[in-house]
């Protein structure tokens, strides 16, 4: 899984680069452009946006708001990440939920996005995306307490010294 994330990053990135050389070079040599180019830059950007917030999640390297962790005594680590792992898996499964909606939403409607491509299939990457996120941030929250017990990888094991 987690190469299928990375390659599918980096081949939506270098085809952004790629298409937006190719845009140029066409506008200033030959004063042509393709036309569903740009359109289909924005969705990869979509994608791009979608796969990053995958793998940071799962590197555990997402935005986070330690505020409370600066204040609190290090025994509560465990239960503030557990409390922030279900929190952040909630509120990306409704965030899942409501995209996938969306996606129902432009089925039905048969609108395209660029090139005869339909706009829902365009769109799957965000209710996949929140889904595996909501999974992930579940994971990391339940296992906090056995990481901080078993002295795991992801940063806990110093909390109780």
């Amino acid at each position: 899984m987690h190469r299928i994330e990375d390659g599918a990053l980096v081949v939506a990135l270098t085809l952004i680069l790629a298409f937006a050389l190719i845009q140029i070079l066409l506008r200033n040599l030959d004063d042509d452009s393709i036309l569903w180019a740009d359109p289909f830059v924005r969705v990869l950007v979509l994608w791009v946006t979608m796969l990053g917030a995958m793998v940071a999640t799962r590197e555990g390297r997402h935005i986070g708001i330690d505020l409370l962790a600066r204040y609190l005594p290090a025994q509560w680590l465990v239960w503030l990440t557990l409390t922030n792992g279900l929190i952040a898996s909630g509120v990306c499964g409704l965030l899942a939920w409501s995209t996938l909606d969306l996606v129902i939403i432009e089925y039905e409607g048969q609108a395209s996005q660029f090139a005869d491509v339909p706009t829902w299939l365009c769109q799957t990457i965000m209710p996949f995306g929140f889904a595996v996120m909501s999974v992930r941030f579940l994971v990391s929250g339940i296992l906090a307490p056995w990481r901080k017990v078993t002295g795991g990888p992801d940063g806990l094991q110093g909390a109780g010294s």
